[in-house]
């Protein structure tokens, strides 16, 4: 029933994302942003208009290159920076299921609709994936479903909407980490190196093939220990290590592979191009000339960057098109932006102290072993302070660490919320902690039950508590008021601000 709630409120904020976004884009005038605008180059049909009108607020800003790649491929040199599985799934999108609107619809128009359909699915997709990691890490039913009510408000909610990949990412790793939990290391492995082909901060999960078995593998060697002797005891020391370097080696292979393989498919197109300027369409090429876009060119000289150790493209490009590097954005002009990061970034720290000092003992040890005074993972004390919440908050910490010192730090809001599941965690542990509307206990207990509705003596589906407390907003919490506040302010000011070219997270 818990999952049944979640899908329902994830679908009635999807479907109230892309109705605002429609009436917000159309209310106010766009911004005339120096943002890539490539010229369209294939003649318009019929319902291309109203499609425009409809969902153009899906396809500004970043969108822009997602669209174009999924159009024209990698023609620009900066297009690059964004990773090939979520254009390949637009564009197949485009060719298969809507395929039977191409009388009617232009590649571009159908693109348009596969964004609004697909990060639609893919976010319902991510929603369940989070409530079920929630489940078995927390194990507490109700931290788990409230924190899964969240994420559906999430203050990345526009990129998880717009043509953005972060509503894919988020359904890839979530579900990696599930089946991670589980057991089911391959499966894991294939799921996370998937989300590797859509954002490059899936290498970041790798931490997590390293973590997990290791404290499994330590578990078994402590079962060992007690329960077998002499020379088969060493035997079995040895094949544990023996597994856990396998895992460790392959599943990291499997998680890199398709970034290594981007990057080499960059070097190929640009350090050893085989095609020549009169291939690209002349309207694409001007743009190219006006804006200073790399194009790839047989009888051209290879760019610097080709010449390099190590010629990674991506780093190239975060470097000379978005100026990213360590503390490059710590301006006096950029305080603007540090303060639209402030709140992810205030859970971030909130979570990683809280952890911290709640568990000292168990940071210390990276949570690997436990002592005599500590209980095992076995049977886990529930809530966020599980022993097994402790490589999701040091995940969060170093996702927030290298966001605030070397990306532009705005991004900080959507690079963690579709890559962790900890500021959800926080932010429902500090609900149910400070607010008596929800009857939230000392500790996290999962029998406890959230507030049911009964007529005529029967019971119903659990109330929503996030929709049950905005009619009493003026007299819930302090605490309360600033989470709700900042998640839904940030849901509709995205709307507002990102589908019109306005500057935004």
């Amino acid at each position: 029933m818990d999952v049944r709630a979640v899908l329902e409120f994830a679908t009635l904020t999807r479907g109230l994302s892309l109705f605002l976004q429609a009436v917000l884009n159309a209310a106010i005038p766009d911004h005339e942003a120096d943002a890539f605008r490539p010229p369209r180059t294939e003649e318009p049909l019929y319902l291309d208009s109203a499609v425009e009108w409809l969902l153009g607020g899906l396809s500004h800003w970043d969108a822009e290159h997602f669209l174009f790649i999924a159009e024209r491929g990698y023609l620009y040199e900066h297009n690059f920076a964004f990773f090939p599985l979520f254009p390949v799934v637009l564009r197949g999108l485009a060719e298969t299921l809507l395929w039977p609107l191409s009388a009617w619809l232009s590649v571009r128009g159908r693109l348009l609709v596969a964004v609004a359909l697909g990060n639609s699915a893919l976010f319902l997709l991510s929603v369940v994936a989070l409530h079920a990691l929630s489940r078995i890490v927390l194990q507490d039913r109700r931290l788990a479903l409230l924190s899964s009510l969240l994420y559906c408000i999430t203050p990345a909610n526009v990129f998880m909407t717009a043509g953005y990949s972060e509503s894919l990412f988020a359904a890839l790793t979530f579900g990696g980490l599930f089946l991670l939990e589980k057991g089911f290391i391959f499966r894991a492995c294939l799921a996370l190196s998937i989300a590797t082909a859509a954002r490059s901060n899936g290498l970041v999960n790798i931490g997590f093939l390293l973590y997990l078995p290791s404290l499994h593998a330590i578990s078994q060697i402590r079962v060992y220990r007690m329960t077998t002797k002499g020379h088969i005891k060493v035997f079995h020391y040895i094949w544990v290590i023996i597994r856990l370097l396998l895992t460790s080696l392959l599943g990291t292979a499997i998680i890199a592979l398709p970034f290594c393989a981007f990057q080499y498919y960059g070097y190929r197109t640009f350090c050893t191009p085989s095609v020549s300027l009169e291939r690209v369409p002349p309207a694409l090429l001007s743009l190219a000339e006006r804006k200073g876009y790399r194009v790839p060119d047989e009888n051209g000289p290879p760019p610097l960057w080709c010449m390099r150790p190590l010629p990674l493209l991506y780093s190239h490009i975060q470097d000379v098109y978005w100026d990213v590097g360590f503390l490059r954005y710590f301006e006096l002009r950029q305080i603007p932006n540090f303060i639209l990061a402030l709140p992810m970034a205030t859970l971030g720290i909130m979570a990683a102290y809280a952890y911290f000092q709640t568990n000292p003992e168990l940071c210390l040890r990276l949570g690997l072993w436990e002592t005599g005074t500590t209980k095992g993972l076995d049977k886990p004390t529930p809530g966020f302070f599980n022993p097994r919440v402790f490589v999701y908050v040091v995940h969060s910490t170093v996702l927030l660490v290298f966001g605030t010192l070397c990306m532009h730090v705005q991004v900080l809001t959507r690079f963690m919320a579709s890559s962790s599941p900890v500021p959800f965690w926080i932010s429902a542990h500090l609900l149910l902690l400070n607010e008596p509307l929800l009857h939230r206990r000392k500790t996290s207990n999962p029998n406890v039950q959230l507030q049911t509705h009964s007529r005529n003596g029967c019971k119903h589906t659990p109330q929503n508590p996030v929709t049950a407390l905005l009619p009493h907003f003026k007299t819930c919490s302090p605490t309360t008021q600033s989470i709700l506040g900042y998640f839904l302010s940030y849901w509709v000011l995205g709307l507002a601000l990102h589908c019109n070219f306005l500057p935004w997270t």
